[in-house]
C-alpha cells in the first residue's frame, strides 16, 4: 500500500509539473504571437506613416512631411527605409527653403554611404541648396544687379555640381548640373570683373590685375572673359607693363573680334 501511495503521489507531482510546463509553453506561444502581431503592426504603421509623409511633400506641405519623416527617423533609425528617409528629408529641407539643413543632410548621407547608388542625387540636392537662381521680387523691383553680390554659396554650388558631373557623368542629373555650371561660371566671372574694376578705379592695380587673371583662369569660357581681358590690359597699362598689356589686347582681338 505504501508503495502504491508513493506511486500515486509521484504521478500527481508529475501531472503538476506537466501542467506547469504546458502553461509556460502556452504563455510563451501567446507572447510570441502577440510579439509577431505587434511587429507586424509596427511595420504597417511605419509604411503608413511613410506614405503620409510622401503625400504631404507631394502637396507642398513640407512642414508636415518633415515632421513625420523626422519622427520615423528618430523611432526607427535602423529600418530598411532609413536611407530613403534621409534622401526624402534633404529634398524636403531644400524645397522648404532650409538650405543649411539640406546641405547637412546631404553631407551626412554621402559620408555614411559613400558607395550608395543615390550619392549623385545627394550631391545634386546639395548643389541646388547652394544654387542662386533668379533675383527675388525686391531685387527685381529695385533693379539690383545680382552679379555685384558676393558669391557666398555660389562657389560651393559650382564645386558640388562639378564633382557630380565628373564623378557621375551618366547620372540623370548630370545634364542639368552642366547647364547650371554654365550659369554659375558666368556669375562668378562677372563678380570677379566687378571687383577688378573696383580696384582699378581706386588705383589698386596689382589687386585689379589678380582678380582679372582669376576670372580668366578659373572661369575660362565664360561670357564675360572679354571684359576680363580688357581689365587685365588696363591693369598692365597702369603698372607700366606695356608688353603684357599688348599681349592681353592681342588675345582679346583674337578671341573676341569686332568687340564680340
Amino acid at each position: 500500500m505504501k508503495d502504491s501511495s508513493k506511486v500515486r503521489s509521484a504521478l500527481r507531482h508529475g501531472e503538476y509539473y506537466v501542467r506547469r510546463l504546458l502553461l509556460v509553453g502556452l504563455v510563451a506561444m501567446f507572447a510570441a504571437c502577440a510579439g509577431d502581431q505587434e511587429e507586424n503592426s509596427e511595420i504597417q504603421n511605419l509604411q503608413e506613416a511613410y506614405e503620409r509623409a510622401q503625400m504631404s511633400i507631394a502637396r507642398a506641405n513640407y512642414a508636415r512631411g518633415i515632421q513625420i519623416f523626422e519622427a520615423i527617423q528618430a523611432r526607427y533609425p535602423f529600418s530598411d527605409l532609413a536611407r530613403q528617409i534621409q534622401l526624402e528629408l534633404m529634398y524636403a529641407y531644400y524645397k522648404s527653403g532650409q538650405s543649411e539643413r539640406a546641405v547637412d543632410a546631404s553631407d551626412t548621407f554621402v559620408r555614411e554611404n559613400p558607395i550608395h547608388p543615390r550619392v549623385d542625387y545627394a550631391l545634386y540636392i546639395k548643389a541646388l541648396a547652394y544654387f542662386e537662381g533668379e533675383p527675388g521680387f525686391l531685387e527685381r523691383w529695385f533693379r539690383r544687379d545680382m552679379t555685384r553680390r558676393p558669391p557666398e554659396g555660389v562657389i560651393q554650388s559650382y564645386a558640388t555640381l562639378r564633382r557630380l558631373v565628373e564623378r557621375y557623368p551618366a547620372s540623370p542629373y548630370a545634364a542639368d548640373a552642366s547647364q547650371r555650371m554654365l550659369y554659375l561660371k558666368n556669375r562668378l566671372a562677372e563678380y570677379e570683373n566687378h571687383v577688378a574694376d573696383y580696384y582699378l578705379r581706386r588705383g589698386a592695380y596689382v589687386a585689379a590685375m589678380n582678380r582679372a587673371k582669376s576670372a580668366l583662369e578659373n572661369y575660362h569660357g565664360a561670357d564675360s572673359n572679354a571684359e576680363s581681358l580688357r581689365l587685365l590690359a588696363a591693369s598692365y597699362d597702369a603698372l607700366g607693363m606695356n608688353d603684357l598689356a599688348a599681349d592681353a589686347r592681342r588675345v582679346l582681338a583674337l578671341n573676341f573680334p569686332a568687340g564680340e
